[in-house]
């Protein structure tokens, strides 16, 4: 877990709609992260 403050690491993912997107495509920006339980699944 990073603690408040900490530079986040560099990451890629697939965004919703395919298209692949890392952390760095981001640098000197503001970026919102946000993480949600796939669909029918507890939590």
């Amino acid at each position: 877990m990073l603690q408040p403050g900490t530079k986040a690491p560099d990451f890629t993912v697939k965004a919703h709609n395919g298209r692949t997107v890392s952390l760095s495509d981001y640098t000197g920006k503001k970026v919102v992260l946000w993480f949600y339980p796939k669909a029918d699944t507890p939590g």
